[in-house]
């Protein structure tokens, strides 16, 4: 798909740094300011998944995740974001079962490992968590060790990350 252009990409700019500052309505309010043609464009529809997941409004992420897999099915998030979604509605294998299925499609990924490390975590799976986590850490570095260390889903292995 064509690349926004100014307004539009300005408006989609704005809209990412309300969105980092915890401003999800002033975000919301910038994604609008969009042509109607364009608010289906995937760098519009993938900067809204974000305002709407950090609102933790998951119905509407699973739309547009779902959106997202007929649109542009080659980005690693569409794959990523719809996954997550799944996990936050309580359906963790089925979240698993997607992503796994697309993992070797984008191999240097290191978001992919670290969320199958956290799915397979509350699977039970821990032996396939703990080898998915020191993947990503290999693939995208300490930051996530660091982030493993926070992220509730991995508490079972909380004592063996720390001494990775």
């Amino acid at each position: 798909m064509k690349a926004l252009e100014p307004p539009a990409l300005l408006y989609l700019d704005a809209a990412k740094g309300w969105h980092l500052l915890g401003c999800l309505n002033d975000a919301l309010e910038d994604l609008q300011r969009i042509p109607p043609e364009l608010q289906v464009h995937p760098d519009v529809l993938e900067v809204r998944f974000a305002i709407f997941a950090k609102a933790r409004k998951w119905v509407l992420c699973m739309e547009i995740a779902a959106a997202m897999l007929d649109l542009a099915p080659e980005r690693p998030t569409t794959w990523i974001n719809s996954a997550a979604t799944l996990h936050e509605l309580d359906q963790t294998q089925d979240a698993w079962d997607a992503l796994c299925t697309v993992q070797d499609r984008f191999p240097d990924v290191p978001t992919i490992p670290y969320n199958l490390a956290c799915y397979a975590c509350q699977l039970g799976r821990l032996d396939d968590s703990r080898q998915l986590l020191e993947r990503a850490v290999k693939l995208g570095g300490r930051d996530y060790h660091r982030m493993a260390l926070e992220d509730e889903d991995l508490q079972p292995l909380w004592t063996e990350i720390k001494r990775m």
